[in-house]
């Protein structure tokens, strides 16, 4: 991509990437290369604020600032590359040691002599900042995340330098696909610490490393689920969907032919499990588990938004295949409808970008988008070919309901034979799996308080007391329940029956 865009005389570009040594590499590679096909002799320069100005081959340094080296671009011989690091910090208001207009004149006065002499500037920095006085002047490219192919020639180097034997193999595997989506610097820190820890190179140790790394952005974070299909109540219809795509990443899958699953938006009634049926997915499909917070997307300078978005893709990607999962999605997407009157369009342009990637995208991501508020959620998200399937998530019915207390009973460590179930889910109409959920707790924190084991009388007063969502939005829920008639597939095998609502004089009647 570089090579064509220094080609077509792109004056400016910038390159967001964490790994400076490896992309001056594919600079320099991209240079020699422009001379061996092309007969172009570029000269490559760099520079650095304590540095100046110095030629790559080491030959030339010049004592510079950040204003002069600007200005001498104009002594640059034709066909020359300047690559300047850290620029980003004099181009962000908080950090600029040099006035901003000045600089980004003197800036603008480069690309244009850039533009008309075969000269480009290349700014190398690990973020975008970049001033809407320059949007128009230089284009961005993010620096994709290395492969399986970089990470296993890092994999070598390291080997090589510290005398240990090339894995192969299905270890060979296992070590770059847990170092997939770190850098080439942040996977050889995971190989040493493996090695140091436990004396070889143990992809458990590599998995751990990167989840953690993973997490400093604050964009996205790896879940390990415990849960499993038993751990859901219900959601037959949606369970037995997802177990036939067990094996989609396969290589009998690519064999067959069959294309990889693109993804799943999962509405319904707030705490009915539709993040528990996120986490689930990754395990059913036997892949990673990224959790994304879309809210942490937007930020305040301009194209910041829509680098992170395009960070946050390559890195899904990188993982691959991996399960990508978007939770509360109209918190993030929500804006995309507005005239972009209070953000310039920043929400809308997110949202554009994420649709197309997910029309576009080339590697196995499978996202699982789930939401609550579905007015919230532009009709562009929701349209049927973008994703696989439209799940609907109503509240449970009594049969579910039964399961529901069975499992949750399971998991505080009591047996649920001891309890009668069938009560439980007679009283508890209207209840979701996370209200059954408290019901229970608050039972336990009243029979530990009187030092005993809990039974089935001591819930039912718990479960009186309680006042489920069902009662208190009833009308919202109706609403969602009617949106999703003929719109969307239910996720459970049977509807629940009606919810109550409540009249002003307190009485409850059938919705």
């Amino acid at each position: 991509m570089i090579i064509n865009k220094i080609r077509a005389g792109y004056p400016g570009l910038y390159l967001v990437t964490h790994e400076e040594q490896r992309a001056e590499a594919m600079i320099l590679a991209t240079v020699e290369d422009l001379k061996a096909k092309h007969g172009q002799e570029w000269q490559l320069f760099a520079w650095t604020i304590a540095d100046g100005r110095y030629s790559a081959d080491g030959t030339e340094t010049f004592q510079e600032d950040a204003l002069e080296v600007l200005a001498a671009i104009e002594g640059m011989p034709k066909f020359s590359l300047l690559i300047l690091k850290d620029y980003h910090m004099l181009l962000d208001p908080a950090t600029a040691i040099i006035p901003l207009p000045i600089l980004l004149r003197k800036l603008k006065n480069a690309l244009f002599h850039a533009e008309n002499n075969n000269k480009v500037i290349i700014l190398l920095s690990p973020v975008l900042k970049l001033p809407v006085e320059l949007e128009k002047l230089i284009d961005v490219i993010d620096f994709t995340l290395p492969d399986k192919e970089q990470l296993t020639a890092t994999l070598t180097a390291f080997c090589d330098t510290n005398a240990l034997p090339v894995p192969g193999g299905i270890d060979l595997d296992q070590i770059t696909a847990a170092a997939s989506g770190l850098t080439t610097n942040e996977a050889k820190d995971a190989f040493s610490l493996a090695q140091a820890e436990v004396g070889r190179l143990d992809p458990a140790i590599v998995n751990r490393e990167k989840a953690h790394t993973i997490a400093k952005n604050g964009l996205v974070e790896i879940r390990e689920p415990k849960e499993t299909l038993d751990s859901i109540g219900g959601f037959g219809v949606a369970k037995q969907w997802l177990l036939k795509r067990r094996a989609a990443f396969s290589s009998a899958a690519a064999a067959y032919q069959l294309p990889p699953p693109r993804g799943v938006v999962v509405l319904g009634v707030p705490g009915t499990g539709k993040s528990l049926f996120s986490k689930v997915t990754s395990v059913v499909l036997g892949v990673p588990l990224l959790r994304l917070d879309a809210g942490k997307l937007f930020a305040g300078h301009v194209g910041e938004s829509e680098h992170n978005l395009r960070a946050v893709c390559q890195m899904a990607e990188a993982i691959a295949p991996c399960v990508l999962w978007i939770d509360e999605a109209e918190k993030g997407f929500s804006g995309s409808k507005s005239s972009g009157s209070t953000d310039g369009g920043t929400a809308a342009r997110v949202f554009g970008s994420f649709l197309q990637w997910m029309q576009e995208k080339k590697k196995p991501v499978f996202v699982v988008i789930t939401a609550n508020d579905v007015s919230a959620l532009p009709p562009e998200f929701l349209r049927k070919g973008r994703f696989d399937e439209l799940f609907f998530v109503d509240l449970p019915t009594e049969q579910e309901r039964l399961e529901i207390w069975g499992i949750q009973i399971a998991k505080y460590g009591r047996t649920p034979k001891s309890f009668n179930l069938a009560k439980l889910a007679q009283v508890s109409d209207g209840f979701t799996g996370s209200e059954i959920e408290a019901v229970f707790i608050e039972s336990l924190y009243h029979c530990f308080d009187e030092q005993r084991e809990p039974k089935t009388e001591d819930i039912l007063p718990f479960v009186k007391e309680c006042v489920p969502l069902s009662k208190m939005m009833a009308d919202e829920i109706q609403k969602l329940q009617e949106w999703a008639k003929g719109r969307t597939r239910r996720a459970s095998l049977a509807a629940p029956t009606p919810i109550k609502s409540m009249t002003p004089n307190g009485r409850k009647i059938a919705a």
